[in-house]
């Protein structure tokens, strides 16, 4: 039997086996997808344990970055990030490393009729940042402002935003109220980062995009909707990277995005407390 997995610490939290699952089924595809706990210093024998069945692996933290060095090529996207989220086994024996997170979020923009814009503002500086970044970019977005929690850490994404010719200009959360008048919000914070400043970053745009889903809604979500800002959320990109990854994993597209979101969805209503 052919096997995928998703591979991460922690995993349990993960949606992806559910919505790989509903996608086999959809598909008629008598795969198995399974979810295994691997730290980073563990993932490089995980691999070699590995038998011919198995066709791909979605990888979470703390494994996009290790992976890079433990297969035989890797996707310019993956290689620009300096991150992969998807690890596929070809039928030669190579293994090639790929980022499904990047087109993903282009997809989830578009499928609001969102294709391209001007200015951003970016709220976090990790690796979800990095990925919005390119994605923005994909966009056409020629301006973006990066909030982050430490101006310590943000040299890496400097450099990426240079590379992807990218104007930008950092600040730190206490100077967010002369923050503003942008066409797009992306928080790639945790649930609860922004909640002491979402009823301003409700308003600096008329889209948001907060990268979190659960325990859903964020305070920023709240925010937003109440004053009408369009809203989009974590489970938008988390659904669409994932129906990438079907469709490189099996060769079958496209993949079923409604029943993969309808799958996750009810995982999701399943762990509500009550």
């Amino acid at each position: 039997m052919t096997r995928c997995a998703v591979l991460g610490q922690p995993i349990a939290h993960s949606l992806s086996p559910a919505m790989h699952r509903a996608a086999y089924a959809e598909l008629g595809l008598d795969w198995r997808y399974d979810a295994y706990e691997v730290g980073e210093d563990e993932l490089r024998g995980f691999l070699s344990t590995l038998g011919d069945e198995v066709r791909g692996l979605s990888l979470t933290m703390p494994l996009k970055r290790v992976a890079l060095d433990l297969v035989d090529t890797v996707d310019p996207v993956a290689e620009l990030i300096g991150a992969a989220n998807t690890m596929l086994f070809e039928p030669d024996g190579s293994r090639s490393a790929h980022n499904t997170d990047v087109p993903g979020l282009v997809a989830a923009f578009a499928e609001r009729g969102i294709t391209g814009a001007d200015t951003a503002v970016v709220l976090g500086g990790g690796a979800t940042a990095a990925s919005t970044l390119a994605a923005l970019r994909g966009l056409k977005v020629s301006e973006v402002t990066l909030v982050v929690r430490d101006l310590g850490k943000v040299e890496r994404l400097r450099d990426l935003a240079a590379e992807l010719g990218l104007k930008t200009s950092v600040t730190d959360f206490g100077q967010v109220e002369q923050i503003g008048g942008f066409d797009l919000c992306v928080s790639t914070l945790p649930g609860g980062a922004v909640d002491p400043w979402a009823a301003h970053f409700a308003q600096v745009a008329p889209v948001v995009f907060d990268v979190a889903y659960h325990p859903w809604p964020t305070q920023l979500a709240i925010a937003a909707h109440r004053i009408g800002t369009e809203l989009l959320n974590g489970l938008d990109l988390l659904v669409h990277q994932a129906t990438l990854q079907v469709e490189m994993m099996t060769g079958r597209s496209p993949a079923p995005l409604a029943a993969m979101r309808a799958a996750a969805r009810e995982e999701l209503d399943e762990r509500e407390p009550g």
